[in-house]
């Protein structure tokens, strides 16, 4: 304990009422002297008086708890003046006494005041391992996320692998219509969470047709009604299997409507205009010039330049018009340069986990 007094009687006696006590006390005339010896040696706590020549009892309190805030402060006054004990109080006192001293006084409030001091130190220890607690327990569930947001991905991968498998003749469809998709998201100044569930989507927007048999599906020639019928059940069984995968919720909504078109002649349920899906909206135009513009057994490919006029001619009608002016302001290079990149996968870095239209 560092006893602080101007007086040294009133010091002394402050260190005989201590004496065979756990205290053990250090004397110092004056604040500046105070401060000094609090450089050199950690102490529990100080009694110091109010009024000193210099700085003051108070001043010294202010400073102690500013660069020692670990040490309990006792200001002692001959002054009954509750307006000093509030003020002191405020400016961090941990007690107050009034002389003269009285020995269990001085004992009763110096046990409280390093009580106190020593429960706030607990508190800040356990606070700080709380907190280190945290930060790691923050930064295995940052890692969580990450090894999770890759097993998503990887599923994702492996159910588009699983659609090109089963429909050769379209191998890279559904990254190609991804890619073009989110360009023409990327006008419209799509989020990044909307990227994402768009990717998404245009990538497994075929995930039905594994529920389609092989008969319908890799039949050379114009289907019948009736299998047609079936075939465009496709959309129905893609919906149903991504609806409920958590992650894939709002994608599943674009898969169930990507057959839609804007004046409402398309299926399973004839919406039309802002009815259907934004994301369905872009990608039906993607997914249209990707078709157009690739060899199918019952047509040639076409151009890339007569592909654009077909869908200019639609808009309106199959296509949202505000689609396609953001598609028709893209310029073909852009197109071709996706549409000639063999890289089909992977998608992870790309596509899904950090958006590049």
């Amino acid at each position: 304990v560092l006893v602080v007094a101007d007086d040294p009687a009133a010091a002394k006696l402050v260190s005989l009422y201590l004496d065979g006590t756990p205290f053990r006390c250090t004397t110092a005339q004056n604040a500046a002297e105070a401060l000094r010896l609090m450089e050199v040696e950690r102490f529990a706590a100080v009694i110091s008086d109010f009024g000193m020549p210099g700085m003051s009892g108070l001043e010294l309190l202010r400073q102690t708890k500013r660069r020692f805030p670990h040490t309990a402060f006792i200001l002692a006054t001959g002054v009954d003046d509750l307006g000093v004990a509030v003020e002191s109080m405020r400016c961090g006192a941990d007690d107050y006494l009034v002389k003269p001293l009285h020995d269990q006084a001085v004992l009763a409030s110096l046990e409280r005041a390093v009580r106190k001091q020593n429960l706030e130190l607990q508190l800040q220890n356990y606070r700080e391992k709380l907190e280190s607690l945290v930060g790691e327990r923050t930064q295995q569930l940052s890692q969580a996320m990450k090894a999770l947001q890759d097993s998503y991905e990887e599923t994702l991968q492996a159910l588009g692998r699983a659609i090109d498998l089963r429909d050769g003749e379209t191998a890279g469809h559904s990254w190609r219509v991804c890619r073009y998709s989110l360009k023409i998201a990327a006008v419209i100044r799509f989020s990044e969470n909307e990227c994402q569930n768009l990717a998404r989507a245009a990538y497994l927007h075929d995930i039905g047709k594994l529920g389609v048999p092989d008969k319908i599906l890799l039949k050379p020639g114009a289907l019948s009604k009736q299998e047609w019928t079936v075939m465009r059940q496709h959309v129905e069984i893609g919906f149903n299997l991504l609806k409920a995968i958590p992650f894939l919720t709002e994608a599943a909504e674009i898969v169930f409507a990507h057959h839609e078109h804007f004046d409402g002649s398309g299926y399973p349920r004839g919406l039309s205009g802002g009815r259907i899906p934004l994301g369905a909206r872009i990608f039906s135009v993607a997914d249209a010039f990707d078709a157009i513009t690739t060899d199918r057994v019952y047509r040639p490919a076409a151009s890339m330049l007569a592909a654009r006029e077909i869908i200019l001619r639609r808009a309106g009608t199959q296509f949202d018009p505000a689609i396609v002016e953001a598609f028709s302001r893209m310029p073909l290079a852009c197109w071709e340069e996706i549409a000639n990149d063999r890289r089909h996968l992977p998608l992870a870095d790309s596509v899904f986990s950090k958006i590049t239209p």
